[in-house]
This record gives structure tokens, C-alpha cells and sequence, in this order.
């Protein structure tokens, strides 16, 4: 139904107006009578085989909500209900910030795609703090942490230490966002040095917090594989949890869509059908390079069940979905979690 009825009524719509119009349905839904018993029936999957145990935490399933669609946390319970194994909110930032211009996400159909360059666009993440330790469900949740744009990269690392400080207490895991092409010059903190810095800062706070929380790092798939064997090193170093691979890529190539109209559409990072392939050959040389406790999230391009198992089959032990979700539905969880107990 959500294909043939929903999805094309919910295309005719500015994609950021379309955002804001789930997020209301969803919080008001979540408030019926038997929404939760109708929503658990259709779309959880509970199975013990299911279950994946990563560095200390036990998720229900594999498959995640990935950074970037519940910014400010406002949608932890009713996304959980959809049978989500857990939910990265994020990036936030120290300061709220408005992000980039609208418009700033545009569809590519033909694709399969969207174009974002939404900037780390969040109310601060005092704010969210706030509603996470006012929520319901136990859903395992991570903290996409990112620096205001503001902040010029040499005092970079104040900003994800006031997050990662504020957030400890009601996140289970942190991943730390040096990948969006949306930000002026982030991209620069994921070169050797700044990159070692940062996570060798966090870790050192990591240490004298009354317990380390894992701290993974997401990367960009546009990494050539010098800059990957540096990452594997630095992963190493850092003593990483895990990275999760990848973010969204500044890379057109090989689109369907009329090169004018992505031209005129302008920067941003591309997701979805494109980068399935892509972020699936960045899991599997991770995977052969990396030792067996760094582990992987995977993500970019997770269309249907088959791409997820993909990438779990290339070396993920975890994926998320964004862009899939939007364009197959909350039934692409399931239909995950279904393939996977199938065999």
C-alpha cells in the first residue's frame, strides 16, 4: 500500500515539508487506541536469531535507522514501534543551527536517490537530551555527534566533547561524523592528523567517564584506499568500536537522471540506489583489513532485503536505512528481519 497509494501522494510534496508532515502523523498516530498494537503486528519481527551482541550491547535485530531522518530525538518511541533494532539520532551540535538555504533535499526517482544538504540543521543538543531521557521505549539509541558550522576546524574537538559529555548519559553508543559534505571543510577533519586528534581526545574523555561508552566513526564513501588503509590505522589506534560505512557521497556518476537536472539541483550528498554497490565494496575491504572486534555498520543504499544482506554477507554485522526507508517504507524492516531468518 505504502508504494502504490502513499508514496505517490507523499512525491507530489516538497521532501522537507514531507519530513515534518510523517513526523506529525507519526507523533499523533502514536497516541490512538491500538496504534501500537497494529503498528507491532505489521511491522515487528521478534526472534532470538535475530539477535546481534556488539560491543557490550545486545540489539533485537540488525537493522537500524541511520543518522539524519530523528535529528533532535522526537521520534524515538514511534520509530521503535516500526521494529527498528536501534535508532541514531543526530549529527548534533553544541549550538542549535538552522543549517543551509531550503531548498536543500531533492528526489531523483529515476534513481532511486535523494540530494541532501541539509548542513547539520538541529536544535542543539541540550534539546535533545531532554527528550531522550523522557522517553518510553528501550530502544537502543546511538549519538551522531558533529561541530557547529561556526567553529572553525582547530577547535573542532570542544565541539564533539560538549557532546559526547552531554549526551552520555542517555546514548548507548556515539558515532562521530566527520563524513557530511554539508558542512564547510569537515570533510578536512577525516585527513590523518586531525582525524587521530580528534578521536584520541574522545577517548581520553571516554576513559574518565564512570563507564566507557563505544564510540564508532562514520566515514565518507569517497575515500581513496590510502585515505581507507589510514582510517584502519587510526581505528586501531583510537581503539574504535567500529565505523559505520558510509555517509553520503559527492560523487554524480553513473546517474539516470538528466545530468542538467542534477547539475541544477547543485551540491549535496547523494544517497540511496547509487551508492549501494559503492559503500558495500568500502564494508568488504574494512572487513578484510580491519581485526574482528572494530566492527561495521552498514549503510548507503539499502534499497531492499537483498541489499542488506549484502552488505552483512560482505562484512557488517549491523545496517541502517535511510534513504530506503523513505522510498520502500517501514515494511522494509520487516522484510529485512524476515530474509534474514528465512536463510
Amino acid at each position: 500500500m505504502y508504494k502504490t497509494l502513499i508514496r505517490p501522494l507523499l512525491f507530489k510534496i516538497d521532501p522537507e515539508k514531507v519530513h515534518y508532515l510523517i513526523v506529525d502523523v507519526l507523533k499523533t498516530g502514536y497516541k490512538l487506541p491500538l496504534s501500537k498494537t497494529i503498528s507491532n503486528s505489521l511491522f515487528q519481527v521478534t526472534d532470538p536469531r535475530l539477535e546481534r551482541e556488539l560491543f557490550g550491547i545486545k540489539f533485537p535485530n540488525p537493522v537500524g535507522l541511520a543518522a539524519g531522518f530523528d535529528k533532535d530525538a522526537r521520534l524515538i518511541d514511534e520509530f521503535a514501534n516500526l521494529g527498528f533494532g536501534f535508532i541514531e539520532i543526530g549529527t548534533l551540535t553544541p549550538k542549535p543551527q538552522p543549517g543551509n538555504p531550503k531548498p536543500r533535499i531533492f528526489r531523483l526517482p529515476p534513481d532511486g536517490a535523494l540530494i541532501n544538504r541539509m548542513g547539520f540543521n538541529n536544535g542543539g543538543v541540550d534539546a535533545a537530551v531532554e527528550r531522550l531521557r523522557n522517553r518510553k521505549s528501550k530502544v537502543i539509541v546511538g549519538g551522531n555527534i558533529g561541530k557547529n558550522k561556526v567553529t572553525p576546524n582547530e577547535d573542532a574537538t570542544s565541539d564533539y566533547l560538549y557532546c559526547f559529555k552531554a549526551l552520555y548519559d542517555v546514548v548507548d553508543y556515539f558515532a562521530v561524523n566527520v563524513s557530511s559534505p554539508n558542512t564547510p571543510d569537515l570533510r578536512a577533519l577525516q585527513e590523518k592528523e586531525p582525524l587521530k586528534q580528534l578521536l584520541l581526545a574522545l577517548q581520553e574523555q571516554n576513559s574518565k567517564m564512570p563507564k566507557a561508552k563505544p564510540i564508532l566513526l562514520k566515514i565518507a564513501p569517497d575515500l581513496n584506499e590510502a585515505q581507507l588503509n589510514d582510517i584502519i590505522e587510526i581505528a586501531i589506534e583510537a581503539k574504535l568500536a567500529g565505523i559505520i560505512a558510509t555517509n553520503t557521497t559527492i560523487s554524480r556518476d553513473g546517474l539516470t537522471t538528466p545530468k542538467a537536472t542534477v547539475t541544477d539541483l547543485g551540491a549535496g550528498g547523494l544517497s540511496g540506489k547509487p551508492l549501494t554497490k559503492h559503500s558495500t565494496e568500502i564494508i568488504r575491504y574494512l572487513r578484510q583489513h580491519l581485526p574482528p572486534h572494530i566492527k561495521l555498520i552498514g549503510v548507503g543504499g539499502i534499497m531492499s532485503a537483498d541489499d542488506a544482506l549484502e552488505k552483512l554477507q560482505a562484512g557488517a554485522d549491523l545496517v541502517q536505512l535511510y534513504t530506503g526507508f523513505i522510498y520502500e517504507g517501514p515494511a522494509l524492516i520487516s522484510q529485512i528481519n524476515k530474509k534474514l531468518l528465512a536463510g
